[in-house]
Order: C-alpha cells, then structure tokens, then sequence
C-alpha cells in the first residue's frame, strides 16, 4: 500500500533533485521560475547562489523560520519511519537508506531555513498558496511544483487541482508537475481524469519521463500549456 499521511508536511528538496525531477536544461535555468507549494525546498536557495531568479510560494511562508523548523522537526520521524515501514517502494540508489533519506531532506531543509529570513525580506519567498496566486497573466515562463497536486491526491480533490493547474498557467506559460503519483506510490487516481478535462477546455498536456526516481514508478512529470 505504501506510506500513509494524514495532512500536508513540510519535507524539502535540493536544487539537485529538482533539475532531475523537473527536467531543468542550463537555459531553462534562466527562465523565470515560480516554485508553487515550494515548502522547505533549497531550490530558491540554491537558485539565487546560483544568480537565477526564481520566487517560491506556500502558505507555510506565513510563519517564522523558527516555527517552520520546530513542524519540521515535529514531523520527521513520521516520514521517515512510515519509509522504513515501506522499503519495497522506492529506489535505493542515489539515496541508500531511510537514515540516509532523512540527512539528505535535513540538509536541504536547514538550507532552506538558513536563507528564508533574507528571501523573506527580498520578496523571493511569499506566503501565498493555490489556487489563487497574486501574479500577473504569464508574469513567469516557468512554474514548477514538487509533491503536492497529485502526492495529496487524498486531501486535495479533483476540483481543486484542476483549478490549481488553470492558475498556475494562468501566471506561467508551462507548467511542471512532479510526480504523478500519489504518497503510497500508486498513479494517482484522478490523473486521467485531470488531463482528459485539461484537454477538452484547450489545454495542451504530455506526461514525460525523467531521470529521477525515488518512489518506484515516479519518474514522471506532467507537462501543462494553456490553451492558445
């Protein structure tokens, strides 16, 4: 069956991980990015150390780096031992273990957390969550989001990705989604669902394959354009 979670938790990739989750070229890089539900990912961290522009956006952005850090550490052992519990479902390569796992996350998190107070204060983070961004029409080139629609397919209806996905392409002229799976590692359910509505109102939609995979079996994304 794969891990279980009863809500939303902060848990936070690396930039390295989200160029392969995401299929990010050295051009694309220097696109416009918006990172939607970003959580405590390193990605916008890493980006402008990086001289890249990129804004981050999630409702958790409304507390202090403190706080961030304390849900962070309250739901830690929850992640990882519902993985410990679920070894089968993933791939131990690039990480080797749930201990390994849970170093990787930390030290992308404890990025993230060391520069959200300066990102706060330069307008790179905003606390602001789908499905209502306060962005202008096509304002990024780029917008990209990591585990959220599709991985909380429980929590979040179809309706709400649906709408999700219009405002993001609404702001952004692609959009990224990462991955198609839901948190126990199955094809979320409302994927073909999702996409046959996307069409049928003018949207352009592909699943690709990526060269990430943690989760076996997501090494996918799903790719958005809207309707021209």
């Amino acid at each position: 069956m794969g891990l279980k979670l009863e809500s939303v938790i902060p848990w936070g990739r690396s930039f390295a991980e989200y160029v392969k989750m995401f299929n990010l070229t050295t051009d694309e890089l220097k696109l416009n990015i918006l990172d939607c539900a970003g959580g405590p990912a390193s990605f916008n961290a890493e980006m402008t150390e990086q001289g890249y522009n990129v804004i981050s956006c999630d409702p958790v952005y409304y507390f202090t780096a403190d706080e961030i850090k304390q849900r962070i550490q309250d739901t830690y052992s929850t992640v990882v031992n519902g993985v410990k519990a679920n070894l089968d479902c993933y791939v131990w390569q690039e990480i080797t273990s749930p201990e390994h796992l849970g170093q990787v996350r930390m030290a992308a998190m404890e990025k993230f957390l060391a520069d959200f107070e300066f990102g706060l204060k330069e307008g790179r983070y905003l606390p602001h969550g789908l499905p209502v961004l306060p962005f202008n029409n096509y304002q990024f080139d780029l917008a990209l989001c990591s585990h959220f629609l599709f991985t909380y397919t429980e929590q979040l209806l179809e309706e709400f990705h649906l709408a999700a996905i219009r405002e993001m392409c609404r702001v952004a002229k692609e959009v990224r989604i990462f991955p198609v799976l839901n948190i126990s590692g199955e094809v979320s359910p409302i994927l073909e669902a999702v996409i046959n509505k996307l069409e049928m109102q003018g949207y352009t939609v592909e699943v690709k394959q990526v060269l990430y995979e943690f989760q076996k079996g997501g090494n996918q994304i799903l790719k958005v354009r809207p309707p021209k």
